[in-house]
């Protein structure tokens, strides 16, 4: 218990912060101009897959590095970090090309509405930037969490939401002297606040951290063997990560196609949903380490203990999340400067979060979690394949684009899956098959 609820807690502060910042960005350029709020809620969809695909690649360094930090071998997880990087790092700057070779097709792919695009591809050239400082800070937090050292994540985002917001304030609407620039302006903010973030986490690796002792040269510690085993573990991960952010820009395409009203009214219902649901969401990220570090010890017969411990915990957590935005809707929505028809649509899709909520509060933790921590990485990639591509996706594009069905119900058909996986969640996790080593042989097999 102590273990988990510090490293879920520790890791809920510092991902609240993160979208802190994100909701900070929505309601300020939401008070500048709806128009710019639903191109910024589009770009942020393809800057959501490639965080998607770089969560891939922290998570496979978080369940290697974790099982090497129960083994106390220091040098594996600088060697696994130093993978990590290596490949976050040549994402980050495909994102960035493509996104800036191709604008308009990007957009494109989103919307019709020519003056939200031409708004999103200004935003878009400076946001893109911010790519690869956002790979480095979360390769070092993601190997630094591998080892139980959670709370400098706090002091690397709580200085990005300062200087985000002062920033954004400042840029948005031109106060102290300077342009009025919209956008723009949050972009350049975001920017600023990313530099500083992966500012602070280098400083702290390099003067204050007691645990790895990394140096630059860290990061150019390469085993052969190691690479393609990080490749075997952590690719199932980062194809399931970019799989779920390539449909979530299905998911906003469709969204999109049916009015900016929309567009604005997903965008804030889904940032809200994020603040609200970051303890059960980080829950996953607890229960990844200690499981993985109770595995590298060798204590299998805890691991299976702590597995039903933490299902119930998931479920608890699911329960208050749900209430949390249920009760709270009707006043977060009051911050926001938007249309009657927005305010209405937007609470509507809240309900509907505070119900798949409690879903997803049991069934991602356990899969992404327990099963993922465990070795079986595979697994969530299949299920997701199959969930994703082979229900949500079909169905709502017949209920928007065949049938002709209002938001509403397109909205509760993309978010169906939540509730769905759950079956498939108690099932997984309790047969216990998914306790395995990075060759893929089940523990009791060895």
């Amino acid at each position: 218990y102590k273990t988990f609820f510090k490293l879920t807690f520790a890791i809920a502060l510092q991902n609240i912060i993160v979208f802190s910042v994100n909701l900070a960005d929505n309601i300020m350029i939401g008070a500048y101009s709806e128009t710019a709020m639903a191109a910024i809620a589009l770009v942020n969809q393809i800057h959501f897959l490639m965080t998607m695909t770089l969560g891939g690649l922290t998570e496979g360094v978080i369940v290697m590095a974790s099982r090497a930090w129960g083994k106390k071998d220091l040098d594996e997880v600088k060697r696994i970090s130093s993978i990590g990087m290596l490949l976050g790092c040549s994402f980050a700057l495909l994102f960035y090309l493509l996104v800036n070779i191709f604008p308009q097709f990007t957009l494109k792919l989103l919307t019709n509405d020519m003056e939200i695009i031409e708004t999103g591809i200004k935003y878009m050239r400076i946001a893109s930037m911010t790519y690869i400082f956002q790979t480095i800070t979360s390769i070092l937090l993601a190997t630094l969490r591998s080892v139980e050292t959670v709370k400098v994540g706090f002091a690397v985002n709580i200085s990005a939401l300062v200087i985000n917001i002062s920033l954004n304030y400042i840029l948005i609407f031109g106060k102290f002297g300077f342009p009025e620039m919209g956008a723009e302006g949050a972009a350049i903010a975001t920017l600023i606040a990313r530099i500083t973030e992966t500012a602070v986490a280098i400083i702290y690796l390099k003067f204050f951290d007691k645990k790895l002792n990394v140096k630059l040269r860290s990061f150019f510690m390469y085993q052969k063997s190691l690479f393609w085993q990080f490749l075997k573990v952590a690719m199932p991960v980062v194809a399931s990560g970019a799989s779920w952010g390539i449909a979530m820009g299905v998911q906003t395409s469709i969204l999109g196609h049916m009015g900016s009203t929309t567009i604005a009214a997903n965008s804030i219902a889904t940032t809200v949903f994020q603040v609200v649901t970051v303890v059960s969401n980080s829950s996953a990220s607890g229960a990844s380490v200690l499981i993985g570090k109770t595995i590298g010890e060798g204590r299998i017969g805890m691991v299976k203990s702590y597995a039903k411990t933490l299902q119930i915990l998931f479920l608890c957590i699911g329960i208050v999340t749900g209430h949390t935005l249920f009760f709270f809707k009707d006043i977060i929505i009051t911050i926001y400067a938007v249309s009657v028809e927005t305010r209405r649509l937007a609470i509507t899709f809240m309900t509907i979060l505070s119900v798949t909520s409690v879903g997803s509060a049991y069934q991602m933790p356990c899969l992404c979690g327990i099963v993922r921590g465990g070795g079986d990485t595979k697994f969530v990639f299949i299920n997701d394949l199959i969930f994703m591509w082979g229900i949500v996706l079909p169905t709502s594009l017949i209920a928007a684009y065949v049938l002709n069905l209002p938001p509403t119900i397109v909205f509760i058909c993309l978010k169906a899956d939540q509730i769905l996986k759950c079956f498939v969640a108690i099932f997984k996790v309790n047969r216990f098959k998914w306790i395995r080593t990075f060759d893929n042989k089940r523990i009791e097999e060895v």
